[in-house]
């Protein structure tokens, strides 16, 4: 136990290249372009903004999900082939391409991408377990506007593989006991 009497454990999670992570993510666009050394990109595929008010309680039977709206994205320039989002200071939720396959020993992480943090929006890092179809987020832009467009490549994906049979645990954690000093008068 520690200081605060719990009991620890240690599970060792091993971190998945990117190409082993692709294998559990479907709907890659582009493995060339979202595929990396140990992470994936996910792309943005539909921006909704918040219509209502949300509602949580302690036991679930008033809980009311914030409504959503879907945004239309629009043509900036004539030669784009793709459409552009225009979001202003506030949060979003993102539906992303991609689809999440994960085992049971297995689980995600999502990052945000760095070029997304330096224009002006965040989301918070989130775990995910299971199969998630299709993968969704909340951002939040804090810059005055943010322009995203279609398939932007807007977060990583880490994927870990849990192995329970290595474990250690209960571990108990051992303290050195230092000796009270006293001065001499």
């Amino acid at each position: 136990m520690d200081a605060h009497g719990c009991v620890r454990y240690i599970a060792v999670m091993q971190l998945l290249s990117g190409k082993a992570a692709a294998e559990h993510i479907s709907g890659i666009l582009h493995a060339k372009y979202q595929v990396h050394g140990y992470s994936v990109h996910l792309t943005a595929h539909k921006i909704s903004c918040m219509n209502s008010t949300g509602q949580i309680d302690f036991g679930g039977g008033e809980y009311v999900a914030a409504g959503r709206t879907e945004m239309t994205p629009m043509q900036i320039r004539p030669e784009d082939n793709y459409l552009w989002w225009t979001l202003a200071h506030g949060g979003y939720f993102v539906q992303c391409n991609e689809t999440l396959h994960l085992a049971t020993d297995e689980i995600a992480m999502i990052e945000p991408e760095d070029r997304l943090l330096r224009a002006g929006g965040w989301l918070v890092p989130l775990f995910m377990r299971g199969h998630v179809e299709p993968i969704e987020f909340l951002i939040e832009v804090v810059a005055t506007q943010l322009r995203m467009k279609e398939n932007a490549r807007i977060a990583r994906v880490r994927i870990f593989r849990i192995d329970a049979t290595n474990a250690t645990g209960p571990r108990k954690s051992n303290p050195k006991k230092t000796k009270t000093v006293r001065k001499k008068r």
